[in-house]
């Protein structure tokens, strides 16, 4: 590979964010077939929602979009250009995320947090931010110390908080980075309940849809009142590609969408 074209795309600073299109994406392991895409295109601004059974493909997906695997066949291209063309430590530095098995940084909670973006980790303002929209200002605000609180029961002046306030704080370290061209939510929330999830969710979404310039968000959940928000929603079905549409339309549809909407709702009565 040319070194033009290993760093080629999305340049740091870039000015807009960009479109993703996925081509007959494949990914395999060995002879186990883990995801076939088909063709989707995903838009500049929008909120995107994964929906499947568990093994549907919804993480290996996630993995491909921000380029920890490699594709077996097919493309995945940013702007028309694949992305393995573009150099994987830039166009990481481009995108954020958090994901259901996040770590535990046993660091004080301005450093477990600020971490999500090392070159503004030390300042205050943009921590606050990052768990503001995370939701975890409660988990903050009950620790003595606040963000100076030492995390982690093996200092021995260490907080050990529940596991839902890990992952707030571990929801927050994702948000740290500003305007992400690529923001990927992969379970996240999946310690707390549904309520707070969607409350959570939707202020975020909000919040993506006001701003001037907003990235791509592809969101993992479970929780079909935390899909319904989201622009277009995505299923996948025996690691393939099912449907695409908004959730009125995948309910007219029928099919797998309205299957898994239904369970769920049963499961409720």
């Amino acid at each position: 590979m040319s070194s033009t074209a290993a760093t080629a795309g999305p340049q740091d600073g870039a000015a807009g964010p960009p479109v993703l299109e996925l081509r007959d994406l494949a990914k395999a392991f060995g002879s186990v077939l883990a995801l076939r895409s088909g063709s989707l295109v995903v838009d500049a601004g929008s909120i995107h929602a994964l929906v499947g059974e568990n093994g549907a493909g919804k993480s290996t997906l996630v993995k491909l979009l921000c380029k920890l695997y490699e594709p077996s066949s097919g493309q995945l291209l940013v702007d028309g250009m694949p992305l393995s063309r573009i150099d994987s430590d830039q166009w990481r530095r481009r995108a954020s995320g958090a994901m259901q098995d996040f770590y535990r940084f046993e660091l004080p909670v301005r450093t477990s947090v600020g971490v999500g973006d090392l070159p503004r980790a030390d300042d205050d303002d943009a921590v606050r931010s990052a768990v503001d929209r995370a939701g975890a200002d409660d988990v903050v605000l009950r620790l003595e110390h606040g963000l100076d609180t030492q995390l982690g029961p093996t200092w021995p002046d260490g907080v050990d908080v529940s596991f839902g306030q890990w992952q707030k704080l571990g929801l927050a370290r994702g948000f740290m980075r500003n305007e992400p061209l690529l923001l990927v939510l992969d379970e996240p929330t999946a310690a707390l309940d549904a309520q707070t999830e969607h409350e959570l969710f939707g202020r975020y979404a909000t919040a993506s849809r006001t701003r001037s310039a907003g990235g791509v968000t592809v969101l993992v959940s479970h929780r079909f009142s935390t899909v319904r928000m989201a622009d277009l929603i995505v299923v996948l079905d025996g690691s393939r590609l099912a449907q695409v549409g908004t959730h009125a339309e995948l309910m007219a549809a029928g099919g797998p969408y309205a299957q898994l909407y239904g369970a769920q709702a049963a499961s409720y009565r």
